[in-house]
């Protein structure tokens, strides 16, 4: 794909109105979205940060993230793994002055799919056309950021309704279950315990449990 000059240059007098208009400013780029493999988000901005230093561009891409927000994931065992969640998996926000070059420089990184964009339609014959990357709002990334540094730590937990499960702690130790309900947002779930040979449902901690295998 080569961006046709004028369809640049008014791109370039689109950042300008908009700077203008204390929207954008376009010397520090335009923030884009790039869709990439499921689950390649990390190697993918590796290899693109190599390759811009590689391919002599960094005045031109200034940077890539992937916004993540703060996760506890909950072990069998109870414990607790402080890690991160992606607020949008398969995509990384690249932040860039779109020319040919720099395009082509993304778009060739391996595991990435596109940007995304409008698509465009080819003016003869049949087929999809190429996709024009369209840059973010200002004000659309900075709701993507500030959520993900104010969102509150998700609670994480392979358990699902039917799992089996034996209770560690508390005054269940020792009794055995089946999920019913699952509360991540409490750190809670209800299990059936059988209690004086009746099924009986009980809330639980998450760190009150363990998951049969």
């Amino acid at each position: 794909m080569t961006f046709a000059a004028d369809e640049f240059q008014q791109d370039l007098a689109q950042a300008d109105a908009e700077d203008a208009a204390g929207e954008i400013s376009p010397q520090n780029g335009r923030w884009y979205a790039v869709q990439v493999a499921s689950g390649c988000e990390k190697r993918v901005k590796a290899n693109l940060e190599q390759r811009i230093e590689t391919l002599d561009v960094a005045n031109r891409i200034f940077q890539i993230e992937i916004p993540q927000t703060p996760a506890i994931k909950l072990r069998k065992d109870g414990s607790r793994l402080n890690t991160e969640e992606k607020v949008f998996p398969g995509y990384v926000l690249v932040n860039m002055l779109m020319d040919d070059d720099t395009w082509q420089v993304v778009k060739n990184t391996p595991n990435v799919i596109n940007f995304v964009g409008a698509e465009q339609k080819r003016r003869y014959g049949r087929g999809r056309g190429h996709v024009k990357p369209l840059p973010l709002g200002k004000a659309e990334v900075e709701r993507i950021f500030k959520q993900a540094e104010e969102q509150e730590p998700i609670v994480k937990i392979d358990m699902a309704p039917g799992d089996k499960i034996l209770v560690l702690s508390g005054p269940f130790k020792d009794f055995e279950g089946e999920v019913i309900e699952v509360s991540p947002e409490r750190s809670k779930l209800k299990a059936l315990l059988s209690i004086f040979g009746r099924d009986t449902p009980v809330e639980l901690e998450f760190n009150q449990i363990q998951k049969e295998s």
